[in-house]
């Protein structure tokens, strides 16, 4: 008996050891994981746990949004921010854009005056997307944080840390301390439909969570509410830096959406998640019919980035661009209605090794039409430095196919490359403005020598305030005339009395500014 009992011992200890030593095997396979992979193997592991309604009917057709809602809102937080508040710079004129400003949109009060620091509190909303509390919401929401709170819908409370974050993505990946916490499934952003039924979850107006339903009202939504839009590709370019990197390809929905809802998210009616609500279009600051989410997909692969690196990982085509329209179809004698007319090509990058000119026209990448810049920017952004993506093109009015390696952004310049990225900092910070140089068919319409054409306006900036507009030539800064970023720098730095003189040419004719802009 004793020669058994020790048997059994001795069996059961190893089996003990066996399991735990799985245990550490798997928890470290799972930490090498994507989020979706993660929740895979969640729901391999508990078919039972079909919390995302997977029998539920089809998005398309007769909704059931009672299960979908009972599963999603748990995975649903309430994020409360505590921040170090300042008078704002941007002054309180009237007459803004109709998309709300972010601070607006999550729910923290404008600052106005005083200019003392104080502090103020703001609210958001964030989606759990695994057991162990990682959460993904909007960085607006979160990026002035001091203090971050985190509250689940059965009023658990969690101190959550900022694990990554990205304004040109508006996203970001927060980390709270728990286990077997409620997670929303992830969907398929790219198999949205038009006209599909999906739900909205939040904590709007400083509400307890809220679900509202709509439909999918238009894909691939371009709104300008990251950064002025610019007809140009940030995707690499060095000769002239691009202050505009943002990408926008919203998936836009008539459910309602309101102040607080930002970074909730936008589910179909089987639960899964296929966006992270992000603005409203609306005059009034308050829902008006038009809210826009960004796609799970590219989601998705922003917040693995995040784990894993704490940054995004970006890959640049390294080209710059103009949208096909009817304008440059003209100047270009291009035959095409959509595509990307290819502006310049950068030396070494992604499209030169692939083959790729200035001149040509990007049709497709990885066989979907490129009908705008967004449809474009969103399928390169999900991927990273290294990665191959296949572009169609034309040239000489023949199609052709390229697959490119993606290149990671060129971050060492020479030292002439060096002034231009400043330069081109700078020119922003001070004007609110970007330029690229003006091309010979456009100097030779107004008359001129020299000059360059104003790309990009910000809001809140000194070209803004004095209503230079995209597009005009500006032709001499401080009396002297200028022909690229370098110019526009160097005559900067002459400027007296703290006092730019500002000469262009547009269709109306010669205009003058002369404005204070503070060093």
């Amino acid at each position: 008996m004793k020669k058994i009992g020790i048997s059994l011992l001795t069996a059961f200890v190893g089996g003990a050891v066996a399991i735990g030593g799985y245990k550490v095997f798997e928890s470290k396979q799972m930490n090498n994981m994507s989020f979706e992979e993660q929740q895979k193997v969640f729901y391999a592991k508990n078919p039972g746990a079909s919390s995302t309604g997977a029998d539920l009917v089809s998005s398309a057709g007769n909704p059931d949004f009672t299960q979908a809602a009972a599963a999603v809102s748990p995975g649903v937080v309430h994020i409360k921010v505590t921040m170090t508040a300042k008078s704002s710079g941007r002054g309180g004129g009237g007459g803004g854009s109709p998309f709300d400003m972010f601070e607006e949109f999550f729910g923290m009060p404008q600052q106005r005056g005083g200019g003392q620091p104080r502090q103020a509190e703001a609210s958001g909303s964030g989606v759990l997307i695994s057991q162990d509390g990682y959460i993904v919401t909007n960085n607006h929401v979160v990026e002035d944080a001091d203090k971050i709170e985190v509250q689940l819908t059965d009023k658990r409370t969690f101190q959550a840390k900022v694990i990554g974050r990205d304004p040109d993505f508006d996203l970001a990946l927060l980390k709270v301390s728990g286990t077997g916490l409620p997670f929303v499934r992830f969907g398929n952003s790219d198999n949205v439909q038009i006209g599909e039924w999906v739900l909205a979850v939040g904590y709007p107006l400083s509400l307890q969570s809220t679900v509202t339903a709509g439909i999918v009202s238009a894909k691939g939504r371009q709104i300008g509410i990251l950064g002025e839009q610019n007809q140009r590709s940030p995707y690499g370019q060095r000769n002239e830096p691009m202050v505009n990197t943002a990408i926008e390809s919203f998936i836009q929905t008539d459910a309602v959406i309101n102040k607080g809802n930002s970074g909730g998210a936008l589910v179909n009616t089987r639960g899964e998640l296929i966006g992270i609500n992000a603005a409203i279009a609306s005059p009034t600051g308050v829902y008006a019919g038009y809210g826009f989410a960004i796609p799970v997909d590219l989601v998705k692969k922003i917040m693995d980035d995040f784990k894993e690196f704490g940054a995004v990982q970006r890959g640049y085509i390294g080209v710059t661009f103009n949208e096909i329209n009817e304008a440059v179809r003209k100047e270009y004698k291009i035959e095409d209605v959509s595509g990307l007319f290819v502006q310049d090509v950068v030396k070494d990058g992604a499209a030169a090794n692939a083959g790729i000119k200035k001149g040509d026209v990007l049709t497709k990448v990885e066989g979907n039409v490129i009908y705008s810049s967004s449809d474009l920017q969103e399928r390169v952004a999900r991927l990273r430095p290294g990665d191959k993506v296949k572009i169609t093109f034309k040239r000489d009015g023949k199609e052709r196919e390229t697959t490119l390696t993606l290149r990671p952004q060129d971050t060492k310049k020479a030292s002439d490359e060096e002034g231009s990225s400043k330069s081109a900092t700078e020119i922003f910070n001070k004007l609110g403005a970007s330029f690229t140089p003006a091309s010979d068919a456009q100097k030779k319409k107004f008359g001129v020598n020299s000059g360059v054409v104003v790309t990009q306006v910000r809001r809140g900036g000194m070209f803004e305030y004095f209503g230079v507009e995209k597009g005009l030539v500006i032709t001499q800064v401080n009396g002297k005339a200028v022909n690229s970023v370098d110019d526009v720098e160097s005559a900067l730095a002459n400027s007296k009395r703290n006092i730019v003189r500002v000469t262009g040419v547009s269709e109306n004719g010669t205009v003058e500014f002369n404005f204070p802009i503070e060093y």
